[in-house]
């Protein structure tokens, strides 16, 4: 093992010891072959040495750099891998896509029956758990479906909060029991909106006062539609019926406060709201979801349950150092870092340079590539 210079390295050797940034996260780990990306790394964090590989004279030192005395977050430093944090991005994997378009289309006719109030709930469990058969595969920034139109954004919406959810059910450690009803709380969040006027759902421009009270009863509508049907427990009910309830108690339709949310709500209240700023519909475009999720954390100060959204974003930005975004400047990069304190504002390499989103504020990743 050698200790070298960071300015006389060159690319292809192998770090022996993790290097650290100066507040203490893992910046490289141990084992890692050093590519030119690397290298820019390591000069944009300003760091003097490292421990490499190498024939010449063990020192037995490890090159430390000044830090503020953190402990290095477990978001930078997972010896399992991906197995913590979310997914490794997938492939554009067939089965689920396939499970995935059998699902929107059970959903589109379970909107149309619930008009009478019937659902054939049995066959929706059947193609839920087909379709949870490949949740794995399915990675919350990554995955798009291979179809899409406005007229079919709640459709989608309500397939995409089912398979978050069901994530986000996991994240925050429920019972492997509930996982199931809660990706059903976020399929059937919205279903009450059947029995609203769809000239009043797409409606391009800003609802009247009384359009908008019209809207707010989809959540009561969910509710009635739900409550005789026999295979979904009453916190997939109370979902329906919660899911725009704020835990200052400014939410609809009862200003219930944290504690009376149910936690079925909570989580669907968060997905709902990233998925249907993240896809087209007819009142506006589709928004960039690192934006979106810098959203949903300002809605955690009083609106959101602040320890279910910080679950939420940190899960979802654990994405692999090497994973190719695109910025608003529209500009294609690899992320080479993220800080745990902002991780939706990583160092994005672009043809060698650094981008440090958390300085360049007016800059945000509008794509995750691959």
């Amino acid at each position: 093992m050698t200790i070298k210079s960071v300015s006389d390295l060159k690319a292809g050797v192998k770090l022996t010891q993790d290097v650290h940034t100066p507040l203490g996260g893992v910046l490289l780990q141990k084992g890692k072959i050093l590519l030119p990306r690397e290298l820019d790394v390591l000069k944009a964090f300003m760091v003097q040495q490292v421990e490499i590989e190498g024939a010449e004279g063990d020192s037995g030192k490890i090159p430390t750099i000044k830090s503020a005395g953190q402990k290095p977050s477990l978001l930078f430093s997972d010896p399992k891998g991906a197995s913590s944090s979310e997914d490794s991005l997938p492939r554009k994997d067939q089965p689920l896509h396939d499970e995935y378009d059998k699902m929107l289309s059970l959903v589109k006719s379970s909107f149309q029956s619930a008009i009478a109030g019937e659902i054939r709930i049995y066959e929706v469990r059947k193609q839920m758990e087909s379709l949870l058969a490949h949740q794995k595969d399915f990675a919350v920034l990554k995955f798009a479906p291979r179809m899409t139109s406005r007229n079919d954004y709640r459709f989608h919406n309500a397939v995409l909060c089912a398979l978050s959810s069901y994530k986000l059910a996991q994240w925050i450690g429920l019972p492997q029991k509930e996982w199931i009803q809660v990706a059903f709380a976020g399929l059937l969040h919205d279903i009450g909106n059947a029995k609203i006027d769809p000239l009043l759902l797409n409606k391009p421009t800003r609802l009247s006062p009384e359009e908008n009270e019209e809207m707010r009863q989809h959540t009561t509508y969910g509710y009635q539609i739900l409550k005789n049907v026999a295979a979904v427990n009453e916190g997939v009910r109370l979902a329906a019926l919660q899911h725009h309830e704020k835990i200052d108690g400014s939410g609809y339709p009862l200003k219930l406060e944290g504690s009376k949310i149910h936690i079925y709500a909570k989580i669907v209240a968060i997905t709902d709201i990233f998925h249907a700023m993240t896809l087209d519909k007819f009142y506006g475009n589709a928004q960039s979801p690192y934006a979106v999720m810098e959203q949903i954390q300002l809605e955690a100060f009083g609106k959101l349950d602040p320890v279910i959204v910080q679950t939420f974003i940190h899960k979802v930005t654990a994405l692999h150092n090497g994973t190719r975004v695109r910025l608003s400047s529209n500009e294609v990069g690899e992320i080479v870092f993220t800080d745990s304190q902002n991780p939706t504002r990583p160092m994005v390499s672009i043809n060698g340079n650094i981008v440090n989103l958390m300085q360049q504020r007016q800059l945000f990743i509008e794509e995750v590539i691959s």
